[in-house]
């Protein structure tokens, strides 16, 4: 089996893959994470996009294999310790979710969209937006949150606090390098390998 070597959120890991084996399936079954949802798993949703060495990229289209040597950012890593990014901030503001789903791979795709365009008009963020589905919000809210979060990326303001009830957990020695994945499989069990 190839050995890859992939940068993800700040860690690197090196794992022995399948050449079959899907990017989204790696962060997810091996690395633990689990902030990047699989929704279609043949690239129509955008729910699993992910920053590829600094694109968004669907990460069900992608093979482990095509990420050696590459940097992944998944949700999980966009915040600072506990300050969110602009873009997280402002979909939190804004309600730009209903169920949530959708969420971490519209704020990935809205992060690079607003990278190329700063200050997006509304038809540019649906149109940069067009491979991403949402099925709940209608998407008006999802364009006020990207456009908000361009204004505050623009601003240079590095997002809020992380509220108490939803923010992440300190990171714990289980949770970094090797250990990710082992203490991921304890926590997940068979449940990780499902969608």
């Amino acid at each position: 089996m190839p050995r890859i070597t992939v940068g993800v959120d700040g860690v690197t890991y090196e794992e022995e893959v399948e050449p079959r084996l899907l990017l989204v399936h790696l962060l997810r079954d091996r690395l633990g994470k689990t902030g990047t949802p699989i929704g279609c798993d043949t690239g129509n949703c955008g729910a699993c996009t992910v920053m590829l060495d600094g694109r968004s990229a669907k990460s069900c289209c992608v093979l482990a294999v095509q990420a050696d040597g590459s940097e992944v950012v998944t949700i999980e890593g966009l915040a600072r310790g506990q300050e969110w990014h602009p873009m997280q901030t402002a979909f939190h503001t804004e309600h730009g979710l209903q169920c949530g789903y959708c969420t971490p791979g519209m704020i990935m795709a809205a992060i690079d969209l607003v990278r190329d365009d700063p200050d997006p008009s509304e038809e540019a963020v649906r149109e940069g937006l067009e491979g991403n589905l949402c099925r709940c919000t209608g998407y008006a809210t999802i364009v006020r949150a990207v456009r908000r979060g361009a204004r505050e990326m623009a601003r240079g303001e590095t997002g809020a606090r992380t509220p108490p009830e939803t923010g992440p957990p300190p990171e714990t020695e289980a949770q970094s390098g090797a250990g990710a994945r082992n203490g991921a499989e304890a926590r997940n069990g068979a449940e990780a390998r499902t969608p």
